[in-house]
């Protein structure tokens, strides 16, 4: 290998060699013809074959030791500006290909900064970067999928250890199994919702829009949780404006509204209140879910659309921190905002813009 590297830098070496010394040969040979023309010209001067002869030998000798010298300056000059700053380039990628991302290199001053070196140096290393975040939060995701997973597996296996209890009552035989059924019901949900997560970052979900009552589907959506606010016994208040007529993917809409609203149930305790609203302006529609539950605070609200995120564990076992991070993720495909207003132990309250068309 080394000795292929030895013989291609030598026959690179003879190529620059030649052009430089066909480029300088015609330039040197033009001039000199010119200049001897013009002189014989002036001079009257009858030019012999010796002369000519004797004159070519020296031009020739000149041709080469002009080329020699002008490909020993090239080498030099890509040496200083071209192969240490190639060399750091290439040793720093080595690295990022060994999985070693906090690899950065400086950037050139002098002459290797004219080469335009410190513009690739700035994309590598912003790219070194974003695969450090990206590999983050790889390890990240695959750190929260195993703790959310551990949760329910060690739950269903004490359940199913349990249920092989001897003269096992009927009452507790429902418990235990209806706690294995919860179990394995929060990992179907956790793993559909990374499916869909997974689906809609790919952009492998790709909205089909439709003209629709957004009222109608805000209503619709809401009434599945009745059952919930009458055991909890929460007040619902509505004010939702007739005739909001959206064109949007109306099933990727649906997912926003069920996770809102289940968040609001979830986060508000027995007597509270849950608010639905729903305004139209030219252009957008503007829809707000409100609770009075335990609210948040400026700093959880910041992160409180990241994947698995969680501020309170006490109520890690009615969620795995999925479903606003599918809201916000929907709610950018179909070009809308999204926004939470907070205050800690009163409540919060998220808003939703849509395009109506």
């Amino acid at each position: 290998m080394k000795k292929e590297k030895g013989v291609a830098k030598i026959l690179k070496m003879l190529r620059e060699f030649l052009i430089y010394f066909c480029v300088v040969a015609f330039v040197i040979t033009c001039c000199l013809m010119l200049f001897v023309s013009t002189l014989a010209s002036t001079l009257n001067i009858t030019l012999t074959t010796e002369n000519l002869t004797a004159a070519g030998r020296i031009t020739f000798l000149n041709v080469v030791l002009l080329s020699v010298i002008l490909t020993v300056g090239d080498l030099i000059r890509k040496k200083l500006t071209v192969s240490r700053s190639i060399k750091h380039i290439t040793e720093a990628s080595e690295k990022l290909m060994q999985g070693d991302f906090s690899v950065r290199i400086k950037p050139v001053s002098g002459l290797r900064s004219e080469e335009g070196f410190n513009e690739i140096i700035d994309c590598f290393n912003k790219m070194a970067e974003e695969l450090g975040s990206i590999e983050t939060l790889r390890l990240d995701f695959i750190a929260n999928v195993s703790h959310e997973m551990k949760t329910p597996l060690a739950v269903m296996q004490n359940y199913s250890t349990l249920l092989q209890l001897p003269n096992l009552s009927e009452e507790k035989r429902i418990e235990y199994a209806k706690g294995i059924s919860d179990g394995s019901r929060r990992m179907a949900d956790m793993m559909a919702n990374i499916l869909k997560l997974n689906r809609l970052e790919n952009q492998q979900i790709y909205p089909k829009a439709e003209e629709f009552d957004l009222g109608e589907q805000l209503c619709s959506c809401l009434i599945q949780y009745e059952n919930v606010w009458e055991k909890e016994n929460i007040e619902i208040v509505t004010d939702i404006a007739e005739d909001v007529i959206v064109r949007a993917d109306a099933e990727l809409l649906s997912l926003v509204w069920n996770n809102l609203f289940s968040n609001a149930f979830k986060f508000t305790e027995s007597g509270g209140t849950v608010s639905v609203s729903l305004t139209a302006t030219e252009h957008h529609a503007v829809v707000k879910v409100s609770d009075t539950g335990c609210g948040m605070s400026p700093e959880v609200g910041a992160r409180i659309f990241e994947k698995f995120y969680q501020a309170d564990s006490s109520r890690s076992a009615r969620g795995n921190g999925l479903g606003l991070a599918l809201v916000k993720r929907v709610v950018d495909i179909l070009h809308g905002e999204i926004g939470v207003e907070s205050v800690e132990g009163k409540g919060s309250t998220f808003t939703v813009r849509i395009r109506r068309f």
